[in-house]
């Protein structure tokens, strides 16, 4: 059975190591195609450069909190291609005035000088983790290495692409795949009931998945069960796309 390509597009001051744990196991058979969320400003141009990426037909994309935002416009651009999406601390929703003021404050901090890009970064992090994880020290430095990666330049755009998305509760209503959704029960970010409103308006075969001792990046606080949804996912995917091109074959 042919295995399906994967689109993996990270979240805010993220790069990809923010799917390490899911990276380890999927194997070095199946086509992955690590995208970018920090290349643009806006959400349509992230999602153009990560299709512009993809190899011809069919693929399966999962995005992580903005990497989420970016995957929801890829499936408007790109509907037909989508064999399965997995949304992960994220949301469908566009913010809410005092989410892009709050954004809006943190860019004029860094543009005043009043803050460093390591000081908004080494701020942020504990309120992406559940408080069990909060004083991670190893995990700590990976976020805010990812962060240095990403760049404020980077972070700029990030800010301002996840300010000014879309709605795209309607996208969520379009697709009849195989769907994960994932969220940590402690996420303060993208709390659970934007994930359980997700899962409620995709349709076909849907996981909603609450993970226990989780906050926002569940990805790495929580790498064991989040995995093991994935793999029972891009199973469900893979053998959905067997079946479609079986039937297209005329067999």
């Amino acid at each position: 059975m042919a295995l399906t390509p994967l689109l993996l597009l990270p979240g805010l001051l993220n790069d990809a190591r923010v799917w390490d744990p899911i990276l380890q196991v999927i194997g070095q058979e199946r086509i992955v195609v690590k995208g970018q969320t920090h290349v643009a400003d806006n959400v349509g141009a992230l999602a153009a450069a990560s299709l512009a990426r993809m190899p011809a037909g069919r693929f399966a994309v999962a995005g992580f909190s903005l990497g989420g935002y970016v995957a929801l416009e890829v499936c408007r651009q790109a509907r037909d291609r989508i064999a399965g999406i997995a949304l992960i601390d994220t949301s469908a929703r566009a913010d809410t005035a005092e989410a892009r003021l709050n954004r809006q404050r943190i860019l004029d901090r860094l543009k005043a000088g009043s803050a460093t890009f390591d000081q908004v970064a080494a701020e942020l992090a504990p309120g992406l983790l559940h408080p069990a994880h909060a004083a991670d020290e190893k995990l700590l430095a990976l976020l805010l290495d990812m962060a240095r990666t990403v760049g404020v330049a980077g972070f700029v755009s990030q800010q301002t692409a996840a300010m000014n998305r879309a709605d795209r509760r309607d996208v969520l209503q379009t697709l009849a795949c195989p769907a994960l959704v994932i969220c940590g029960r402690e996420d303060q970010v993208t709390p659970p009931e934007r994930s359980e409103q997700m899962a409620h308006l995709l349709k076909g075969d849907v996981e909603l998945l609450l993970v226990p001792q989780a906050g926002h990046l569940t990805t790495l606080e929580q790498p064991e069960a989040v995995t093991e949804a994935a793999l029972r996912w891009l199973a469900k995917v893979d053998a959905s796309s067997s079946t479609r091109s079986t039937m297209g074959s005329g067999a």
